[in-house]
Formats: C-alpha cells, structure tokens, sequence
C-alpha cells in the first residue's frame, strides 16, 4: 500500500548534512556516504550548512531548501538524503517542495538492511523495524488519508483511511512478532544445549566494518559474506573451533553497530543479539587504522549497555593494522598483567596465534592447578586430559602410572572424580 504518490526511488542522490548548533566533523559525513554507497546509490551532490536549531518545517531554511531545489534541477537527482532524524511532517513538506523522494538516516538504514538480509529471521527483523518506523508516520502528514469514499459495497463504519493503516500494520506487526517468538525459541533450544555441553561462547562485536566477519573467516575456517561496506553482516553466525590446551568454543559474528542506529532496529534484532546478551566474552573489535577508533568503541558500549550486554567481559582487537606504519601484532596488558587488547590484522592473518593464545589464557583464567596421578587402565582419560587440559608436566613411573601436573578448567573437574574411582 503506498502512503504517499512520490517519484520511484532512484540511485542517485544529493545528500544533506547541517551542523546542528555547531555539532559536525568532516569524518561524520565521510561515513554517511559510505552508507549511501552501501544502499547501492550514487552520492552526487553534498549540501551542508549550519544551524543553531532545525527548521520545524523543512528543517533545513529557506535558502538551504532553494539550492536544494537548484542543485535537484542541474545534477538530475531523484532522491534526496538527510543524514538527520526528520520528523514525518519534515519529510513530507521536503517531498512537496522538491518533488523528489526524501529518506533520512533512519529509513536509508532500514532500506540497506531490507538488502542485506538473507535468512528468514534476518527478513522478518528487518520488516518488523520497517512497520514499526512506518507506525510512527501515520500520525500526521501523509495526504491521502482522507476519509474513504462511500458507495456500493464500500458503504460501512466510514472509517478514515488513517485507521485502516494502522489496523493492517498492526496485524502484520502481530503476525510477524508471534512467527520471531518461534524462531527464537529454536534458537534458546540451541543456546541451551550449548550451555549443557559446558560450551564457552565468544561473541564478535563492533561498530560496521571493523573487520569481525574477515576475522570470523579467520579464525573458524568459515567463508561467509566479508566486504569493505558498512552493515555487511546482518545473519548471526555461529562456528566451533578447538583452542590450543583448551577444548571446544563457540564463536558468533552479529551485526556490526553504528553512530545513531535506529532504536526500532536494536528492538527488531534483540533476538539476534541474544547471543551477545549471553555470551561468555565479547570480543570488541575495532578498526585501529581510523581516526575515530575511540569515539565508535562508545557507540558500540552504548549499544551493548542498551541491550543488557554491558556487563559481559570485553577482550578489545585492534584489527587493520596492516593499514597503520610500523605497528606490529602483540599483546597490550594492564599495568596488573591481565590481557587487555590484542592487536591484528585478520586480513593479513598477522597476530592470529596471539588471539587464540589470548583466549586459551582467559579461558584457563578460573582453572584449577592440580597434581594427578594415572594408572595404565585410564589412559582413556589421560588422553581426554590432554585434550581439555594444559598439562604442564607428565613423568612415567615405573609400575606404569603416569604423574601429571595440569591446569584443569572448572567445568572438567569432574575428570577428577573419574580418576578416583578408578
């Protein structure tokens, strides 16, 4: 249904950025295109300017709207973008005054995750962000909502088109939260299997295009989706791998964060970030070539703490670092001697080894030190003790016992009760 008679959605663009009282950088409209690009649309034309407030009703002045309105004419654009919030009557003055199609921010990312998502519950996230952005338009500014005309068979309660909007958003809005209620549930059943197992989970977070999914590729031997474009990971994915002394761990790739991500995508994936909320360590990765590297690590903590992962224990990656002169992959502590960061290339594979050691020491953080002794009918077990344990020293004594010094993680401790009933 059309809320709106608008020209079709182009590919090329003017987008816009203001300076609202003074708040605006050079790095914040190089990302802005970055996710004009990413929308597969043609930035054109720039406009920016300042202003102490926005306009209420075009948000940008009138001098602002009339080289808009030029700029349409000579670059032959068929959209315009704000990299703002505009309110709904906001976009439709815009809409009127330049007869082109007017997206903001929030709707240009809606439209790049609408063509990024792949998997069932990717698509319908994606559509439940949409309804739920759309529900907050109907309430003023749209002009064919006038009351619907009677006649045969059209004759009844004279309801305004206004109210039916709503009544068949809503019904979507209904049908597609109860079809994510069963989606989810499959995915608890799998969390909890995982947790019966004893199955540590480290969860990759991080603001759009750090880098997690080459890192993900990396670490895991996987071959999902990995491109230089914002928001190229939607689908969660989850891989096991065997750390060195350690055992089994599952990894999880999300979907990346960003500056301002609208609050109705952060509701519509909560179940998707349900493996960051549960995780046993987050892994923030960062894009240590950028300037801003500090400023997205916020807006990455701001969105954890929003969904209830603030809590979790963070190892912070400093990835790319083939993109920044003489610096090498190591390992930064604190001044205590606990790891801190990791630096690395993912792409380059360079300070790989570090991070799989890094989490085999974390891992082996809580582990108990323990002097064992084996008898020859238990090598079953000393060979299990080899495979989850960090054995740090192994003598063969003459009546064929073996005498052992391990680091045992706490969820195997029951290998020591094994080895006294035997």
């Amino acid at each position: 249904m059309e809320l709106f008679d608008r020209p079709k959605f182009g590919e090329r663009a003017v987008i816009v950025y203001l300076s609202i009282n003074g708040d605006f950088t050079g790095d914040d409209l190089d990302e802005f295109k970055q996710l004009v690009i990413s929308a597969d649309v043609e930035p054109l034309v720039s406009i920016s300017g300042s202003r102490r407030s926005p306009d209420s009703r075009y948000f940008v002045g009138k001098g602002k709207l009339d080289e808009l309105k030029h700029v349409l004419i000579e670059s032959c654009a068929d959209v315009v973008l704000f990299n703002h919030m505009l309110s709904p009557s906001q976009q439709r003055n815009l809409e009127e005054a330049l007869q082109v199609r007017v997206i903001d921010r929030t709707g240009l990312i809606l439209d790049i995750f609408a063509q990024r998502a792949q998997s069932f519950e990717g698509k319908l996230q994606v559509e439940l962000a949409q309804l739920q952005h759309l529900s907050t338009r109907l309430v003023r500014g749209w002009t064919h909502l006038e009351r619907q005309k009677g006649g045969i068979g059209l004759r009844g309660p004279g309801e305004t088109q206004l109210e039916t909007d709503r009544q068949l958003i809503g019904k979507r809005l209904r049908q597609i939260k109860s079809r994510l209620k069963r989606v989810s549930k499959q995915r608890d059943q799998g969390r909890r299997s995982r947790q019966r197992a004893d199955v540590p989970t480290v969860s990759l977070v991080g603001y759009t295009n750090a880098g997690k999914s080459t890192l993900f590729n990396q670490l895991t031997n996987a071959n999902i989706y990995a491109a230089d474009q914002l928001f190229a990971t939607l689908d969660p994915t989850l891989r096991q791998i065997k750390l060195p002394d350690y055992g089994e761990l599952v990894v999880a790739d999300t979907v990346g964060f960003i500056q301002d991500l609208p609050h109705e995508l952060v509701v519509a994936f909560r179940s998707t970030l349900q493996e960051t909320i549960e995780a046993d360590l987050l892994l923030h990765v960062v894009d240590a070539s950028s300037p801003n590297r500090y400023e997205q690590a916020r807006e990455v903590n701001s969105v954890l703490k929003e969904i209830g992962a603030d809590k979790t224990p963070q190892l912070m990656i400093y990835n790319k670092i083939d993109c920044m002169p003489a610096v090498e992959s190591h390992i930064e502590y604190t001044d205590d001697g606990e790891i801190k960061a990791v630096w690395l290339s993912a792409l380059k594979q360079d300070g790989l080894n570090l991070l799989l050691d890094s989490l085999s020491t974390l891992c082996h953080k809580d582990d108990m030190h323990v002097d064992v002794v084996i008898k020859p009918s238990q090598a079953k077990l000393r060979a299990k003790l080899f495979e989850v344990a960090q054995v740090i020293k192994e003598k063969n004594r003459e009546d064929g016992c073996w005498e052992m010094e391990l680091n045992l993680p706490n969820k195997y401790g029951h290998l020591l009760a094994e080895l006294e009933c035997g």
